[in-house]
This record gives structure tokens, sequence and C-alpha cells, in this order.
């Protein structure tokens, strides 16, 4: 029988995959509440000391604990859906279409998660305050030369695309040592865009809580990093995967997930090359010569 088929308690086969229980579930959401209540119980000494000019401030024991938390509950829950897939063949034709579902939903959730940051960058941007002198982005501040090392990271980016695709198509044909050595290089291109964007960060003339350009800036591109991230660390696990056989050219979807993410985590940073980096950099807006506020009261007189 090309798929495995499950058995309900009649013994009638089903091509349906019922998850058995499992503690990790549980587990992981007081790991969740954990974090949460360690970053609730940090930051009212981080503000005091940021208050008191910055000094000494409180190293993030509780919130690292509480990463770390999370990280294992995620390591031992996903090797138990490996175990799933890979040992117990149990993720069947029918179940990946739920799988595709399920990651194409998380995917629109993560658009509109996107979507907030650029909201409050585009308000900002199209409607500079009198505070930063009716100009976006404001005059006084040395903002990143968008042709520089964004314009490099794009590149890289680009080119991990290209090279996850290859990864892709090289399983389609059943050329997994192929795919390993492609997804080898899509790992070292993404580790490659965040020693960048460490660099970058080390080096911006401007910190995130300088006003509200650095803090959408910083908003927008740091939380693309953590995808980055996230990303990599995806990609790393499929190519340990690659190594070790799981994949096949009838049974990759661990993979196609994974390359669905690293394209859309292209996508965003393009648009934020574009919307931030060049636009908002370069650019951007002046409403020195028409402040609205200003007309109003000259109308009303």
């Amino acid at each position: 029988m090309a798929d495995h088929l499950e058995y309900t308690t009649t013994g009638r086969p089903h091509p349906y995959h019922l998850v058995r229980p499992n503690i990790w579930p549980l587990i992981s959401a007081f790991a969740g509440l954990f974090f949460a209540s360690m970053m609730l119980a940090y930051f009212p000494g981080y503000r005091e000391a940021l208050a008191d000019g910055g000094t000494n401030l409180p190293f993030p024991w509780g919130p690292l604990a509480g990463v770390a938390a999370i990280m294992v509950c995620m390591f031992f829950w996903w090797k138990d859906v490996i175990y799933e897939s890979v040992i117990e063949k149990a993720h069947t034709k029918i179940a990946e279409v739920g799988f595709r579902f399920g990651m194409a939903l998380f995917i629109a959730s993560e658009v509109m998660f996107f979507v907030a940051f650029f909201w409050a960058f585009f308000a900002s941007a199209f409607f500079p305050a009198e505070a930063i002198g009716y100009h976006w982005p404001p005059q006084n501040l040395h903002v990143i030369e968008p042709f520089g090392l964004p314009f490099l990271m794009t590149m890289i980016l680009l080119l991990s695309g290209c090279t996850v695709t290859w990864a892709h198509h090289a399983i389609l044909e059943g050329k997994t040592q192929e795919m390993a050595k492609a997804l080898g290089i899509t790992v070292f291109l993404g580790f490659s865009f965040l020693c960048f964007q460490i660099y970058e960060y080390a080096h911006a003339h401007f910190g995130f809580t300088e006003g509200i350009y650095p803090s959408t800036f910083f908003m927008a591109t740091g939380f693309h990093g953590f995808h980055v991230f996230v990303g990599t660390v995806f990609l790393f696990v499929c190519w340990l995967r690659a190594k070790k056989g799981h994949f096949t050219a009838e049974k990759h979807f661990g993979f196609e997930a994974a390359a669905w993410y690293w394209h859309f985590v292209d996508v965003v940073w393009l648009f934020l090359f574009i919307a931030v980096y060049w636009w908002g950099n370069v650019a951007g807006v002046d409403h020195t010569g028409f402040h609205p506020a200003l007309e109003a009261s000259a109308a009303a007189h």
C-alpha cells in the first residue's frame, strides 16, 4: 500500500494521522508563561537603570532562562514529530494537505505581523510631526546608506533564495547529496546575513530610543533579522535531516515548509530595502513648506 494507513478501534483503515497524547504541548505552554513572567519581572529594573543613565543594567537571566526552556520544548516536541514522519510514516498525503494549509496560514499571520511595523513606519514617514521638523528622515539624523552594506545583504538573501530553490529541485530529482550541498550553502548565506546585520547595528549612528525613526527602523529590520535567524535554524535542521536521508522525492514536506518560510523572508527583505533603506533614507518626505497646524492657525485668524 502506497500510503501508511492507521486503524481506528473498529479496525477500518483511514489515511488520517491521529496524534498520540503528548506532554510537550503542555510543557511548552508553561515555558511560554515562564518566559512572559520573567520578561515582566525584568523590564521594571531595566527602565529604572535607563532612567539612572544606563549604568548597571540588569542582566536578563530570567528572560534567557525562559528562552532556553522554550528551545528545549521545541527540540523534544519536534523530535517526536520527525519520529512520526520518518519512523512511523504517519504523515500521509492526506495529512500533508493539512500541514500545507497550516504553514500557509502561519505565513499569512507573519505577513500581518510585518504589516503592523510597516504601518508604523509609513504613518510616521508620510506625516512627519513637528518634533522631527516635518521632515523624514529627520534632518539631524545620520541614516544608513542603502547602496552600501544593505545592498550587499540584499544580494546575499537573493542568492540564498536561489540556492534553496536549487535544493528543492535536487530533492525532486532524488539527488539527496546535491540537496544537502545546496542547503549547506543556504545556511552559510543566512548566517553571513546575520553577521552583516549585527555589524550594521553596531556601527549605526542612532539608538533604538532616540526617536520615531530609530524605533521603527530597528523594529522592522530587527524582527526581520530574527526571522532570518529562525529560517536559518529551520534550514540547518533540514540539512542535518538531508544528511541522514530523511527526505525523498515523494516525501519532503519538512524541507518544503522551510523553503516557503525562507522565500517569505526574502520577499519581506526586498520590501524593507526599497521602503525603509532606500525610500525612507534617501527620498523621504519634506513638509517643511506646508505645516497643517500653522496653515489652520493662519486661516482662523
